[in-house]
């Protein structure tokens, strides 16, 4: 069965089963938002495709001793765990290349750059003027994206995103930027099919400055039409949220959709609960990890996300190997994509593509499957299979319930 299948499958699965939750809610969500949300089926694994390439390849690889790949992004900073969960994953890929092929041993490189866009421009041109690498996993966040997108272009280094969802970061003519996942033309309208589901007729969206959250609350916000009955904005770094909540406290919404990162949503969501809310919190990609579950402690209780990730955890073979180099954590938001990423460079190396020029018109033209989706992507470097996956916290971790779009 292909990944576009198994993904059509699992969405016609979650729609019966969330259909039959949502008939059986007869309770008013109205203002008080006292009623629980209908429970949505819990995914427990998932088959990784049989086709997928794989980083080891057919072990007989040639390359140069200096051949290259680098990741760039956060390592350190407020949002870093959603980097070092991409990081992992290239790591692994790099391992499990280099185990099997004696002859091609690729160095890994790690560029820090916190995640901040005003940061991130040193690493890149570190990086960029290092001749031996010949391409690049990163940049995780759309502003660090859209700061260097230039320097990536002027060097002529290929760099795959695992994460980064910004609509405009592929309008901007740069040949050297593929975007490994949906961006959020396709995640914001998963935000109300969600809602919906999840019994929530009104929504509620607060935004953080940030290029990722800006874009992504501007692509939901449309989607969600007559159910939006309120926005407001927030700032990176902020840490009192008591005016937003009050608008959002008298606008009486069933959900509330943020739009930004972990390190402000879990304080926001925090002081949401403690002020007495009682509905629904819808986060993105950049709030489903782990780290948010603990810093909002018993308030991540009401937490639903949208993701165009898949839950790596639960593709056994995956997961098992994962441990290995993350000291036996379990892959988290786009582990799985980062190792795709990496695994398509890799290809690209072992069919002898190891200069620049020659690795980007490899990606360029790349049409296989990988562990997460098919990776096809179009002119403008924008992928052609788009799955978009919902979670919920539940007995203080975080599950996915399949795919929801």
């Amino acid at each position: 069965m292909s990944r576009s299948t198994k993904a059509l499958a699992l969405a016609a699965a979650l729609a019966l089963a969330l259909a039959g939750c949502a008939n059986n809610d007869d309770g008013d969500n109205g203002d008080d938002n006292n009623n629980a949300a209908p429970e949505l089926e819990v995914q427990t694994a998932i088959d990784a495709p049989d086709d997928a390439v794989t980083p080891a390849g057919d072990g007989k690889a040639e390359c140069p001793a200096t051949t290259t790949l680098a990741y760039l992004g956060a390592e350190t900073g407020p949002n870093a765990q959603l980097g070092i969960n991409i990081l992992n994953g290239v790591q692994l890929a790099i391992n499990e290349h280099n185990e099997a092929n004696p002859n091609c041993q690729v160095k890994l490189r790690k560029f820090d750059t916190e995640g901040d866009p005003n940061k991130a421009t040193g690493p890149v041109t570190q990086a960029t003027n290092d001749e031996n690498i010949i391409g690049v996993v990163g940049l995780p966040f759309s502003g660090e994206s859209k700061a260097t997108g230039n320097i990536f272009e002027q060097a002529g280094l290929v760099h795959i995103t695992p994460s980064a969802t910004n609509p405009l970061l592929t309008t901007n003519g740069w040949t050297t930027f593929f975007r490994g996942l949906g961006n959020d033309n396709v995640q914001g309208p998963a935000v109300p099919v969600l809602a919906e589901k999840l019994g929530a007729d009104k929504v509620y969206v607060v935004q953080d400055d940030s290029d990722y959250g800006i874009g992504l609350a501007t692509s939901t916000n449309k989607a969600l039409g007559d159910a939006l009955v309120g926005t407001d904005k927030v700032t990176t770094g902020q840490k009192d949220f008591s005016a937003t909540i009050s608008k959002i406290l008298a606008a009486k919404p069933d959900a509330v959709f943020y739009s930004g990162y972990y390190a402000e949503a879990a304080p926001f969501n925090q002081q949401l609960v403690s002020k007495g809310y009682k509905g629904i919190f819808i986060g993105p990609d950049g709030v489903k990890d782990d780290q948010f579950v603990k810093q909002a402690g018993d308030a991540s209780s009401n937490a639903y996300f949208t993701c165009p990730c898949i839950p790596g955890e639960l593709i056994t073979s995956f997961a098992d190997a994962y441990k290995g180099v993350s000291k036996g954590v379990d892959p988290g938001t786009y582990s799985v994509e980062g190792y795709d990423a990496t695994t398509v460079l890799l290809a690209g190396i072992d069919a002898g593509n190891t200069d620049r020029a020659k690795l980007k018109d490899w990606v360029k033209n790349y049409d296989a499957q990988g562990i997460s989706k098919t990776f096809k992507w179009d002119e403008t470097g924008e992928l052609t299979e788009l799955p978009v996956y919902g979670y919920k916290v539940q007995d203080g971790k975080i599950v996915s319930v399949g795919v929801i779009e």
